[in-house]
């Protein structure tokens, strides 16, 4: 089924060239989620969204054509964000990969579209990074529907307490529930956790950008 959508709200997660002269662009739109565009001609000295096709930046996007690969007609800018550099970077690549393997094409969630925008602009700020991935892994489960309650136990919905004896800490899970990561316990156990929820919904894939970050001590 052909459908056009004009400014539509998006981000470029991935670009990968496509014949001599175009590109295939994997973007996150806020109202369709992640789609595949064919950006004809991108690739040409003179073309107007080579300089525009770019990752980390809100854009306006227009496309056109079936669901499986439409066609890119227009991208503007929507607004600026600080470039993101060194560990920033790196951060913003592995939260695109996030969403590449694990999120659906066609498959709209507007809440994680703004966190996504959110957690772009804290890393431009230079916040501390491993809150900032903890939250955004977290609010991602949870869109998808597999994030499990951390405050309560799944078999009898009593209350976690906070000096439970548990594999990861009562108040580990507590705190994540809050978001709260300023224990070193906590971001310690919350990525080994969240490492590995996200290790099941991959089935065996390997995140390209983990082994960078985890040289890094971040993830």
């Amino acid at each position: 089924m052909k459908k056009r959508v004009d400014q539509e709200p998006g981000y470029v997660l991935h670009t990968y060239p496509y014949k001599e002269t175009s590109l295939i662009v994997e973007a996150f739109t806020r109202r369709h989620g992640r789609v595949a565009l064919l950006a004809r001609g991108a690739r040409r000295p003179r073309s107007a969204m080579r300089g525009v096709l770019l990752a980390f930046y809100p854009l306006r996007m227009g496309w056109s054509g079936s669901a499986e690969l439409a066609t890119l007609v227009s991208a503007e800018w929507a607004g600026g964000l600080p470039p993101l550099a060194g560990r920033g970077l790196m951060c913003g690549f592995y939260l695109n990969e996030l969403i590449l393997r694990l999120l659906p094409r066609e498959d709209p969630h507007e809440a994680l579209f703004d966190a996504y925008g959110e957690a772009l602009a804290r890393l431009a700020a230079a916040e501390r990074v491993p809150a900032l991935l903890r939250s955004f892994e977290k609010r991602l489960l949870a869109e998808l529907g597999y994030a499990p309650m951390f405050d309560r136990d799944a078999q009898s919905g009593a209350p976690i307490e906070s000096h439970g004896d548990l594999v990861i800490s009562g108040r580990t899970l507590l705190d994540l529930a809050a978001d709260d990561y300023s224990r070193s316990e906590t971001r310690d156990e919350a990525r080994y956790l969240m490492r590995a929820l996200i290790g099941q919904r991959l089935h065996g894939q390997v995140l390209h950008t983990r082994s960078v970050l985890m040289e890094l001590n971040e993830l």
